[in-house]
């Protein structure tokens, strides 16, 4: 028999309860921001599959199975036709019924998570008797059979994006602005060093877009970029001179153009002079993207940036402790999930053997 205090709300009301929690505990600094808001949008998603009019109470595990089966076959937008690239993977493991891509392995865990954590809440709030994940059967190779495609670029692309990166800021000083635009409104210099910052150093779209100018500082002549990341912990990251080449450009002749007096911290502003939003880091990439040569060109998001960064580092033997500081993780094991494999790293590996040493080619 169901308690007599168990209350009969809808998954939209409860929905909607729960995301000003997690909200609310922005506030008190329990949850970041950036968490939160990926709770509240987690749990939007779920309402909306689950159908928001249904009593949160009466889902059962299969319920949620099949929300599990429908969230892996929804068509992922941040990788959507316009990468221009067809999938790595079997078209039929890594296309939704509407021909785009499905979501992503990680995605599905982490809509899991999530959902697995609102269902917690509701058992505690009184809106459910049991939670009806402990009764989802749906197990990972049954949510699509899909496999996590792979995110990092190749060396020849991403040193296309980064060569794409560079000529963009130079055009700033020597093309003139494009038609519509006036000169407050360029954003080349920006648009280059988001593309930098992102493939050289790694950090998280939620780090780069909340640092400010003041956290770029110079210890014994080499800049580095204090990095405000997740749980209340900061890093030290030294950059690299191409890097620190365009950060200056942009602190000395970009950002003036766009500071309307508004966000007078912000490293990145809008052609309107607000704090640039997580959401316009993907725009940024893709415009720069389009510059690149066809051949080199894949499309790429934020995240899959910070996956190149930690492959490249760790392909080149880079100290893992090192990547690990640079990405800002507290646990080397971590790591595993940000290691692919890159084309001829197997055979120039074997060619400089630790036994044998150099080995000609046959």
């Amino acid at each position: 028999m169901r308690p007599t205090d168990v209350q009969r709300l809808t998954v939209a009301q409860t929905v909607d309860r729960y995301t000003e929690m997690v909200r609310a505990k922005t506030s008190t600094g329990a949850l970041a921001p950036s968490t939160a808001e990926v709770y509240a949008r987690d749990a939007v998603t779920f309402a909306a599959l689950a159908g928001p009019d249904r009593i949160l109470d009466d889902l059962t595990g299969g319920d949620v199975d099949e929300v599990l089966l429908r969230f892996a076959r929804k068509p992922d937008g941040r990788r959507a036709a316009r990468d221009g690239v067809p999938p790595r993977n079997d078209p039929s493991q890594t296309t939704s019924p509407q021909g785009g891509p499905v979501q992503s392995a990680a995605s599905q865990a982490r809509f899991r998570r999530s959902v697995s954590a609102f269902f917690q809440y509701a058992l505690v709030a009184g809106w459910v008797q049991l939670s009806p994940m402990q009764a989802v059967t749906l197990k990972p190779k049954q949510r699509g059979g899909l496999r996590a495609e792979r995110r990092a670029l190749t060396t020849e692309q991403a040193e296309g994006l980064l060569g794409a990166a560079r000529r963009l800021a130079q055009d700033e000083h020597a093309a003139p602005p494009a038609a519509g635009k006036r000169s407050d409104q360029r954003t080349e210099l920006r648009d280059g060093l988001i593309v930098l910052l992102l493939a050289a150093v790694g950090p998280r779209v939620s780090e780069l877009t909340r640092a400010n100018a003041e956290d770029f500082f110079v210890n014994a002549g080499t800049r580095y970029w204090r990095i405000f990341g997740k749980g209340g912990r900061t890093r030290d990251v030294p950059l690299p001179r191409p890097v620190t080449d365009l950060l200056d450009a942009y602190l000395r002749d970009g950002r003036p153009l766009l500071d309307r007096g508004r966000e007078p911290k912000a490293l990145l502003l809008s052609w309107r002079g607000r704090r640039l939003a997580r959401g316009d880091v993907q725009a940024v990439i893709d415009r720069v993207r389009a510059r690149v040569e066809p051949g080199r060109r894949r499309g790429v998001t934020p995240h899959g940036l910070r996956h190149t960064t930690a492959t490249h580092l760790l392909a080149a033997a880079t100290d893992m402790d090192a990547v690990r500081r640079v990405l800002g993780h507290s646990d080397l094991s971590t790591l595993g999930r940000y290691r692919d494999e890159l084309p001829g790293e197997l055979e120039a590996a074997m060619r400089v053997h630790p036994l044998l040493g150099p080995v000609d080619r046959p």
